[in-house]
C-alpha cells in the first residue's frame, strides 16, 4: 500500500479529495492527514496574500479569524471533515492536529509511518513561496521523499 502524508491548513474540499485519491490511479493509498491551525505569526502574510488575490475584503478580516488555541477547535473539525472525505472515497486515513514546528513533526511521520511521499495542499502563499519559505519547499530538504505541492479549492 501507498502511503501519503497530506499536510493542509483548511478542511479538504471534494474536489481535493477527488484528486489526491486518484494521484496513484487504482493502487490503494493510506493517507495521513496533518492538519495545522492558523497561527498569529501567519496573520500579515495571510493579509499579503489576500491583496495579491484581490480579496480585499479578506484581509481586511484577517485579524478576526481565530488564532493559536482559539484556532485549535476549527481545525479539528477540519480534520475530522477532511478524514470523513477520505474514507468515503474509499481511503484509509488517520490524522492529527499539529502544533509547533511542523516540519519536525512532518519529518517524524515520515519516519513513523514509512511515508512514500507527501504532499502538501495550502492556499497560494505568494510571499512564502517567493522566497522558498513555503511549506512544500522546507519539507524538500528536510524529509527525504518526494514532495508534492497542490493547491487547495474552494467551495
Amino acid at each position: 500500500m501507498f502511503t501519503s502524508v497530506l499536510m493542509i491548513e483548511q478542511p479538504l474540499t471534494t474536489v481535493d479529495v477527488d484528486f489526491v485519491t486518484t494521484l496513484h490511479g487504482d493502487d490503494p493509498v493510506s493517507f495521513v492527514v496533518l492538519m495545522r491551525p492558523r497561527g498569529d505569526q501567519d496573520r500579515l502574510l495571510r493579509a499579503i496574500d489576500d491583496v495579491a488575490l484581490g480579496e480585499l475584503p479578506e484581509a481586511i478580516h484577517e485579524g478576526e479569524e481565530p488564532e493559536g488555541e482559539a484556532a485549535r477547535g476549527p481545525a479539528a473539525h477540519a480534520l475530522a471533515h477532511s478524514l470523513n472525505a477520505l474514507r468515503q472515497k474509499g481511503a484509509n486515513a488517520t490524522g492529527q492536529i499539529i502544533g509547533d514546528h511542523p516540519l519536525d513533526k512532518l519529518k517524524a511521520v515520515v519516519d513513523e509511518t514509512g511515508a512514500d511521499e507527501v504532499i502538501v495542499l495550502t492556499a497560494p502563499h505568494f510571499v512564502e513561496e517567493f522566497f522558498h519559505r513555503d511549506w512544500a519547499s522546507r519539507a524538500r530538504h528536510k524529509v527525504g521523499v518526494p514532495v508534492l505541492k497542490l493547491f487547495a479549492h474552494n467551495e
